[in-house]
């Protein structure tokens, strides 16, 4: 009997378009096409033991340990293949090691063949008892070995880096730290090197050390922002980390989720602890953000809490010595009570809170400025800024979250990405992952608007519109006459525009911005360097916004929220306080007769000089924070907070996206910066009700519920003229590397082992002018910065210098920054 087709069908499950049938140890699966196959095994539910494989990484079939029985048209293929490199295809038939003795004898003997020379130092290697290696070898290894000969070795652990040893006897080449280097992170920084018996993973550094033959591709040192992803991705324990080797066994921790403090990606982490110390710091599993890596700032810099500058108690000045004295909470709350409290019964305070912080904690000291203070003098950018910027920031940045923003996954889908004033790598190292992500593997185009083909340029295969420093407002309004590509891919659907910090310092650049997204549709996204600037911003800690971000000159905005917090009608002020930099000169003149301080480093002020000045003649300072600081000097009450680690919060990363975390090391009875305020806001006859931060927190969103959002207008400056230098002078570019001379870098030498040369870089022409030196000297009235000199594709007339590293502390040293005229000469004395 035939049976009819239509009958047929009926029984057969209908394969979607794009999708494929085949069968998997006996069970039908419909998969995506061009899925691989250990990925379909995987949502069956059976998993195939590997080494090389990573989901985020290009298959490579180097370790063989994921060997399959695979049938194509009814004909068995006449060997075992790597499930890892094999696409699904129709009427596929694959059996895994569950169902064939065939795959099952492979694995094993793939296994048996890598633990030949791999050594039995389990109990001592870093990597025990979280070793995937282990782990297959139990399941998947033969019980007894029939090796007897004596195992390879060589001396170890071999240095590559200061952050990174390698212990070469454990490799199982599987290439996963090679192909990260190359393909993620675009650092060819690691690669394989001699062939057969002897092939061994290392740089250019380790070839000429051991005198191999082989040589790595440039000769680049093991040098990066992302190296030690490397570590936590090797199966065995081959590299391991400088920092937390031999500290303590997997076992042995305690290990909690967290979120990275360092800048405004907001990575996913996984924090482990031993007896109330962090040992180590993991990447999460984040898709949306940071996916499975961090970079090393993030990863590495988690000892400053532990720093012999850590305050742990109050400190109040003593009036007879001028000493700062040892003092009880009781204390020192009711003297900076009493102090801030003369000091806004006078001319005022001022409260300057810092980019650092979390949204609660953001949120006490912007309702502490105007509750227990009356006033709107609040600023929380501790570095360069201006009242163009906070236009933009009304206009294009308050309320925004992913539904309706800017997100990693856009960023990778993204027809273009202008990036304007913005250094993706040294100031959002994630940032730089997708784009150089969607760059390689979606076509992305990414152009920067800048000075010079930074790393960042190079490895995201993009283009460089370059400018003089203080130009980039024309640049960005000459988009339709000099670049009419890059315009015309702007008014593609998914196109962004990324603009960084330091943009504040430009005049008329966000305005140019402003006018380049109405023309163009492109959506603006502000990506700051600090971690809790955006959070700050949401929170109303400038002095232009009200909690919620609603404007301070909003009547209405203002009644709600008087009555939100039960303040008699017009106790807060109608008009928009002072800037931080108005804030400090109003000090400085003796407008002000109180600061209330909380993570700022001098250091990144505009002007660190008028910062002194002003904390010297200022009435009264009251300084909230971790590590002993310049500000600290100058207080005359110091109140000691907790760090991330002890305290749980909520960072508002670039996106709007809540970070949300919890308290990992418990019981320090360190305090948050909202539990401080609350007890001090008590002290002056002010409840503030944010006691906790989940207190804070809920009071935020219930202030912002009761406030009708308003609508701001662009900015609308107009661009600054570039001023040409002169002879001997040139113009300075200037932005901040990654791993430079921060506070919360400190008591981590290994970090800073892998920071970027400290360099001056100037075109070819103009090294020629200076008679082609090998340093150059940099100066303004103030000070002088001198440097090794490197050639690169600036402008003429340009000079760049780094902003906040050893030797070259540009604000503190030069007091200008990018954009300004300094005097430029050949040698000089380091």
């Amino acid at each position: 009997m035939t049976i009819a087709p239509e009958a047929a069908s009926k029984d057969e499950t209908p394969v979607p378009e794009g999708h494929v049938k085949l069968t998997i140890d006996g069970e039908e699966v419909i998969a995506p096409k061009g899925e691989l196959l250990i990925r379909t095994a995987e949502r069956l539910g059976t998993v195939i033991p590997r080494f090389c494989d990573h989901p985020l990484l290009d298959p490579a079939g180097a370790c063989r340990q994921c060997l399959v029985e695979v049938e194509m048209n009814g004909r068995p293929m006449p060997k075992p293949q790597a499930s890892c490199t094999m696409t699904v295809a129709d009427g596929m038939v694959v059996k895994t090691q569950r169902t064939s003795p065939v795959a099952d004898k492979a694995q094993q003997g793939v296994m048996e063949l890598l633990l030949i020379n791999h050594p039995l130092d389990c109990p001592i290697c870093d990597k025990g008892g979280e070793c995937p290696l282990q782990n297959q070898a139990m399941a998947h290894g033969r019980a007894e070995s029939r090796f007897h000969d004596r195992k390879r070795t060589f001396p170890k652990p071999l240095p590559i880096s200061t952050q990174v040893l390698l212990d070469r006897e454990r490799c199982v080449l599987c290439q996963r730290c090679t192909r990260f280097s190359d393909q993620i992170a675009g650092d060819p920084f690691i690669e394989l090197l001699e062939r057969g018996a002897h092939q061994q993973i290392g740089t250019s550094e380790t070839a000429d050390v051991l005198d191999l033959a082989s040589r790595t591709t440039g000769g680049t040192p093991f040098q990066s922002y992302f190296s030690g992803n490397t570590i936590q991705i090797c199966p065995v324990g081959a590299l391991t980390s400088a920092q937390y080797r031999f500290r303590s066994r997997p076992f042995d921790l305690v290990s909690s989720p967290s979120v990275c403090e360092h800048c405004s990606v907001g990575c996913s982490m996984r924090t482990d602890f031993r007896r109330g110390k962090v040992m180590r710091r993991l990447a999460g599993d984040d898709p949306e953000v940071n996916e499975e890596w961090l970079c090393d700032k993030g990863r590495f810099a988690f000892r400053y809490p532990g720093s012999a500058d850590r305050l742990r108690t109050p400190l109040v000045r003593n009036a007879d010595t001028g000493e700062l004295e040892q003092a009880s909470w009781t204390e020192a709350l009711r003297a900076a009570a009493d102090g801030l409290a003369k000091a806004r019964d006078g001319r005022g305070a001022g409260v300057l809170p810092g980019g650092r912080l979390t949204v609660e904690d953001a949120y006490a000291y912007s309702k502490f400025a105007r509750v227990a203070l009356r006033t709107h003098d609040v600023d929380f950018r501790a570095r360069a800024h201006s009242a163009e910027e906070l236009d933009f920031l009304a206009s294009h940045v308050v309320g925004t979250t992913p539904a309706d923003g800017v997100t990693f996954r856009q960023l990778e889908a993204a027809p273009l990405v202008l990036c304007v004033a913005f250094e993706p790598e040294e100031e959002a190292p994630v940032v730089y992952l997708r784009l150089r992500k969607g760059a390689r593997d979606s076509d992305t185009k990414v152009v920067h608007i800048g000075q010079w083909s930074t790393p960042a340029v190079r490895r995201t295969f993009g283009e460089l519109l370059a400018c003089e420093p203080g130009a980039e407002p024309s640049a960005v309004d000459g988009l339709a006459d000099g670049a009419p590509d890059v315009d015309e891919l702007l008014r593609a659907e998914g196109s962004v525009v990324l603009v960084g910090e330091r943009a504040a310092e430009i005049p008329g650049l966000f305005s140019a911005l402003h006018r380049l997204s109405e023309r163009t549709g492109a959506p603006v996204a502000w990506v700051p360097r600090r971690a809790g600037e955006r959070g700050a911003l949401e929170a109303g800690a400038v002095p232009n916004l009200l909690p919620g971000g609603v404007p301070v000159a909003d009547a209405e905005s203002r009644a709600a929220l008087e009555r939100t917090w039960g303040l008699d009608a017009g106790t807060l002020p109608p008009r928009p306080g002072r800037d931080t930099g108005a804030i400090l000169t109003a000090v400085r003149n003796g407008d002000l007769d109180g600061l209330l301080v909380g993570g700022v480093e001098l250091a990144d002020l505009p002007d660190p000089e008028l910062a002194r000045e002003a904390l010297r003649r200022c009435g009264f300072v009251v300084s909230l924070e971790l590590l002993h600081s310049e500000v600290t000097e100058y207080a005359d009450v110091v109140l000691p907070i907790a760090p991330v680690d002890e305290k749980s919060g909520t960072f508002l990363n670039w996106e709007g996206r809540r970070r949300e975390f919890s308290v990992t090391l418990d019981g320090t009875g360190a305090l948050p910066d909202c539990r401080v305020l609350d007890t001090l806001g008590v002290e002056m006859d002010a409840d503030l009700f944010t006691q906790t931060p989940a207190a804070a927190a809920g009071e935020l969103v219930r202030v912002s519920g009761q406030l009708t959002p308003v609508k701001s207008p662009g900015p609308d400056v107009p661009a600054a003229a570039v001023v040409k230098p002169g002879p001997g002078e040139a113009l300075l570019a200037t932005w901040r590397q990654l791993l430079d001379v921060g506070a919360l870098q400190a008591d981590e030498p290994h970090l800073a082992g892998t920071a970027r040369r400290v360099v001056a870089r100037i075109s070819r022409a103009t090294a020629t002018a200076l008679g082609t030196p090998g340093t150059v000297t940099v100066s303004t009235g103030r000070g002088a910065v001198t440097l090794p000199v490197e050639i690169t594709d600036l402008p003429d007339g340009v000079v760049w210098l780094p902003g906040n590293s050893p030797d070259s502390t540009v604000r503190n040293t030069l007091g200008v920054g990018h954009g300004a005229v300094v005097s430029i000469a050949a040698g000089g004395e380091r």
